[in-house]
């Protein structure tokens, strides 16, 4: 089955981007403001009607909600963590290249009423896109400002129905060494795995990610569906996810194994508690110069602290 090619992916970066800035400034207030709410259309779990396509919204502006302005496409797909195929910051974007997303379905099991395996192609359909300005800091320090495509992760856990037994969200990548050569190291315990509390997975914040700048995802940034999560650290953005499972169990991710002491479960993004081998407190935006202060989770506190009430986030890092 076939879809509509999004608008931007046949538009220049900056052509994109100033189409965005003349649209912003044209519109009168009220004008804008419809604008913003219809690009703000709830997910669904119905299918788009005939009148729908991909094409993403645009965003409201060029910049993140802190005034940070958004990395470039180019360093985004140039410089990315992607373990399974190379440790090396710009090796996974030549060596993904011929990485195949399709055809691809992504397993959703473990503590549901509804078990499901969705192809994606209906993921694609099954909810509204929504373009998302989020900061994503990585394990390094290293940070970029993002305008990812997808949709929350909720409306697709509500679709399977938790069960009580539910306390945690387990996730897994492919496992395919011929295609990702990095597997093939037996430094890590593959298949990747990453874990979030549920109430974190249900968080509207947390979403699975389709695309990024108005195009779909490259190979090297996760495609063809990855897991974004704002407040985390990079490397609960597991990408290339084949399977879900709802568990009863905290899960062991994949850096938890690797590094107990360095790597815990929760990952959220604390200045005040330094990785073992460097600091915390700031942090490099890849294409400026020099450093800036690390925000405590990320610059998200007032949507996710009440999550952590009453934790010590130095000793559930």
């Amino acid at each position: 089955m076939k879809y509509p090619i999004p608008a931007s992916e046949i538009t220049p970066e900056e052509l994109y981007l100033s189409r965005r800035r003349f649209i912003k400034d044209a519109l009168t207030v009220s004008a804008a403001s419809l604008l913003v709410s219809s690009c703000k259309a709830q997910a669904s779990a119905q299918l788009p009607t005939a009148s729908s396509d991909l094409t993403p919204p645009a965003t409201k502006d060029d910049r993140d909600e802190l005034g940070n302005s958004l990395t470039s496409y180019d360093d985004i797909t140039g410089y990315t963590n992607y373990y399974e195929f190379s440790s090396d910051k710009s090796g996974p974007t030549e060596l993904a290249r011929n990485f195949s997303t399709s055809p691809w379905s992504m397993h959703v099991d473990g503590y549901v009423n509804k078990p499901q395996a969705f192809d994606i192609d209906q993921l694609q359909t099954l909810f509204d896109q929504e373009e998302r300005i989020y900061r994503l800091r990585c394990v390094e320090a290293w940070s970029m400002v993002i305008p990812w495509i997808g949709f929350p992760l909720n409306k697709l856990l509500e679709i399977v129905e938790p069960t009580s037994d539910t306390k945690y969200v387990r996730f897994e990548t492919l496992l395919d060494p011929q295609q990702m050569p990095g597997q093939k190291s037996q430094m890590f315990p593959w298949p990747y795995t990453e874990g979030l509390r549920l109430d974190e997975a249900m968080h509207d914040l947390t979403i699975l990610a389709t695309g990024l700048y108005g195009k779909f995802l490259t190979p090297q940034n996760g495609a063809p569906i990855r897991l974004v999560v704002p407040w985390k650290y990079g490397f609960k953005s597991i990408k290339s996810i084949v399977r879900i499972d709802l568990v009863s169990e905290m899960p062991t991710s994949l850096w938890m194994a690797s590094g107990p002491n360095e790597y815990g479960f929760y990952a959220n993004v604390n200045p005040n508690v330094d990785h073992p081998r460097w600091s915390q407190a700031t942090e490099r935006r890849i294409g400026q110069n020099g450093r800036i202060d690390t925000l405590i989770f990320n610059g998200y506190e007032d949507e996710v602290a009440y999550l952590y009430e009453g934790m010590d986030l130095s000793i559930n890092f």
